[in-house]
């Protein structure tokens, strides 16, 4: 094995394949993870500069791709070649480059404390609290002493693993993780463990804090990474616990949780290959928080009647990417040329089976539909009859859509 064997040739050649298969699948193809550090940055697009090196290898004749664990991805190394090449190599993700599956990432790499055998939800709590006040715009940053009086309370009611009331230990844990910033403050923050030294810090400094900006600014507008960031952090740390109190005081548990200022094409990353696929595997992230949300009792699902505002726009939402901006009655006579105010198309998501006569709050039995086949649905002659097609039809799509997310 010899780095020094790639040429601009096969870096352009692998960025190609980048660009055409897409980030995630990209990785999938050659087994990398997501850069963390180094970042190729070529023509305004950012490249996990390791997984280039890898896959360029493979472009250079005579040669295969390289694995994770065949070179260090080190300045020493990938980043050294790639800049003798005569390419930009960043040494972090710029934070304007944020994007959803990005912010969804860090989450789901949160080092939480599981010395009671369950993750601690400190960070969990922290992190709803903030996603709650970016939602209502309220201000990204606040004193210490405002940051502690909030959290305290809010760790002393939703503290269900025996959490302390401290809120010192999750924002410092949030800080190193990337989410969390203390601007005003200069110089070395202790680490997020221990007792005296690391509560002696904040209250001697009373640092000004709050979300990253990039971060809070994604949450702020897009009620897609909103959800997804709930969703995460549901299905990570909450397991078998009541969390709609916790939600309802950040100001999070209601029927618009994911009511955004953007639309869908905004959200999707420039240059995404295979709208199809892309859209395969926002439903089944989507359909994992609905079924998270349904429970389940000796391996099989369990139906909850209570009303979930999460589980429902979640399943609201995975229709509605399903539904590709279409109407879902295979009949339908036409649809509405208008749009909404955001350009959307003017779309209603309904429960073919009605949840009271035991429908179940789930995409595989809800359609799109414009209002003329809503109207024929509820009220028409013919509606028995298109409630059949209309719940073959749910069945057969969730069923397509899924089997596309598992092949990627």
């Amino acid at each position: 094995m010899a780095l020094t064997d790639i040429t601009r040739i096969e870096v352009s050649k692998a960025i190609e394949e980048y660009d055409r298969l897409g980030r995630d699948a990209f990785l999938r193809r050659y087994g990398f993870g997501r850069a963390r550090r180094y970042l190729l940055l070529c023509g305004g697009r950012h490249y996990d500069s390791k997984a280039i090196v890898g896959a360029a290898h493979g472009y250079v004749p005579g040669l295969q791709p390289l694995a994770a664990g065949e070179f260090s991805g080190g300045a020493a190394h990938a980043v050294s070649l790639l800049r003798g090449l005569g390419f930009t190599v960043l040494e972090e993700m710029p934070e304007s480059a944020l994007l959803r599956d990005d912010l969804i990432d860090r989450v789901a790499q949160l080092k939480v404390n599981r010395s009671s055998g369950r993750p601690a939800l400190f960070q969990p709590i922290v992190l709803l609290w903030a996603i709650g006040r970016a939602r209502r715009g309220e201000p990204r940053l606040l004193s210490w002493r405002e940051t502690e009086d909030q959290l305290t309370n809010l760790l002393q009611r939703h503290g269900m693993r025996g959490e302390r009331p401290r809120p010192d230990y999750p924002v410092a844990a949030l800080r190193r993780a990337g989410l969390w910033v203390l601007p005003d403050h200069q110089g070395t923050v202790p680490a997020a463990h221990g007792d005296t030294e690391l509560r002696g810090w904040f209250r001697g400094n009373q640092p000004l804090g709050g979300l990253a900006e990039p971060v809070y600014d994604l949450l702020r507008r897009s009620g897609d990474t909103r959800l997804a960031v709930i969703g995460e952090l549901l299905c990570r740390f909450f397991d078998d616990l009541d969390y709609g109190p916790l939600l309802t005081d950040v100001g999070l548990y209601d029927d618009d949780v994911a009511g955004d200022e953007t639309s869908w094409e905004a959200e999707t990353p420039e240059g995404s290959p295979e709208p199809w696929l892309v859209m395969a595997a926002e439903y089944e992230r989507l359909c994992r928080i609905v079924e998270h949300g349904e429970g389940a009792k000796h391996g099989k699902r369990v139906s909850r009647t209570t009303y979930n505002p999460i589980r429902s726009s979640a399943a609201r939402r995975a229709v509605l990417e399903r539904s590709e901006r279409r109407c879902e009655n295979p009949d339908c006579t036409g649809m509405p040329s208008d749009t909404t105010d955001r350009g959307l198309p003017i779309l209603e998501v309904d429960h073919v089976v009605d949840l009271a006569l035991g429908g179940r709050d789930h995409p595989s039995q809800m359609v799109a539909l414009c209002p003329n086949c809503h109207a024929v649905k509820t009220r028409g002659r013919t509606r028995e009859s298109l409630r059949e097609a209309l719940l073959r039809v749910a069945a057969e799509r969730h069923s397509a859509v899924a089997r596309a997310a598992a092949s990627l």
